[in-house]
């Protein structure tokens, strides 16, 4: 189906201002065969009427009392709704400087009387069409622009869509993490949204692409895709061996991601996540894995990463244990000030602990809800 354009109206409209009743005359008898014309005696009238109509261009005299047209031409200008009405300056001054002022002060063109009708008429035709042009032309970009954002916007939802797909994927084969996922996430935007409130490494996330922050962070475990399921879903405590393996997940993880990086040569969708994947298991006192990094070399993801992640470990049951206290897995994370975790992001952590308890409590709730739906108690 074919779309229209809207209708035009029928005869564009020229607005002349000018206090001398004779050029008034003498300028609507010229336009009158070719355009709608409207004869305005003053600045103050001119606006008056631009209340109800936006003419398509103005022929505007310099030299009038109460307000001359360099005031009325700066008054247009300063209006957002009026500042495009192209404005062509008739008026008896024949200096140089007067046609550079009004030019400067944004007229399109300046005519000086007397002028020969066929002349103006010539020039007004040519700047009327040059106006439609510049209509048209912004209208295609307008146009353009809002197509390529409505692409880019279903871009980023396909890649967060593979992220969702992908994080299911490592959640559903590591059967002891529920959740872990979901409510890693919403730890990080407390930490982050806190951080940015308090101003604390502000300079550094201030350089990061927010939008893909939190979703990237679902990639953190993605290395456990290629963990074996023995070791992944072993009903116990893994032995010194199987845990060497399952440390690999980490060093795994940023591989696939650089594979997927390079594959797609897309940076900022990714940037998040390696650091996440990849630095997450380090500890601020340089005793943690792969690359025992320690203090602030270790990214500012991953330190986050520890923090969110140890949490949701220690509050959620595993075959081999059964979950903690909330109280008590808070003091585990503070105990770790200085030795597994940033000092300063655990003062941020005391900040929002009460969001972290929160959403462990009801990620508790409705995992029971669901087993007692499903083992037929009200």
């Amino acid at each position: 189906m074919t779309t229209q354009s809207p209708p035009r109206k029928s005869r564009q409209i020229i607005t002349v201002v000018d206090d001398n009743v004779t050029n008034l005359n003498i300028s609507r008898n010229i336009l009158h065969g070719h355009y709608e014309t409207y004869a305005i005696p003053s600045g103050k009238v001119l606006f008056n009427l631009l209340e109800k109509l936006t003419p398509d261009l103005i022929l505007l005299d310099i030299e009038m009392p109460e307000m001359n047209g360099y005031e009325v031409i700066k008054k247009l200008k300063a209006n957002e709704h009026l500042a495009n009405i192209p404005v062509i300056f008739v008026t008896s001054r024949y200096d140089e400087g007067s046609e550079l002022e009004g030019l400067s002060l944004g007229a399109i063109d300046y005519i000086t009387k007397p002028f020969s009708p066929a002349l103006l008429l010539r020039r007004i035709k040519n700047h009327l069409l040059i106006a439609d042009q510049e209509k048209e032309l912004k209208s295609f970009n307008d146009n353009l622009v809002q197509k390529v954002s409505q692409k880019a916007k279903q871009i980023i939802q396909m890649q967060f869509a593979i992220l969702n797909v992908v994080a299911e994927l490592v959640e559903f084969r590591d059967q002891k993490t529920g959740g872990h996922i979901a409510r890693t996430q919403q730890y990080l935007e407390l930490l982050v949204d806190r951080m940015l409130k308090d101003h604390i490494y502000y300079d550094e996330i201030a350089t990061w692409d927010l939008t893909f922050l939190i979703p990237s962070a679902q990639l953190h475990d993605v290395g456990k895709i290629a963990i074996s399921d023995t070791i992944l879903n072993k009903p116990g405590k893994l032995t010194p061996d199987e845990f060497e393996i399952m440390k690999t997940h980490v060093a795994r993880g940023v591989d696939a991601i650089e594979r997927i990086e390079r594959e797609t040569q897309e940076g900022s969708f990714l940037y998040h996540a390696k650091r996440f994947a990849g630095y997450h298991h380090e500890k601020w006192d340089g005793t943690g894995y792969p690359n025992k990094m320690s203090g602030k070399n270790i990214p500012l993801q991953g330190r986050l990463m520890a923090i969110a992640d140890v949490y949701d470990a220690l509050i959620s049951s595993r075959p081999y244990k059964e979950r903690m206290p909330l109280d008590v897995a808070k003091s585990i994370i503070l105990d770790g000030c200085g030795k597994h975790f940033d000092p300063t992001l655990i003062d941020v952590f005391k900040d929002v602990v009460d969001g972290f308890e929160e959403i462990a409590t009801n990620s508790r709730n409705q995992a029971d809800s669901f087993i007692l739906k499903w083992a037929g108690q009200p």
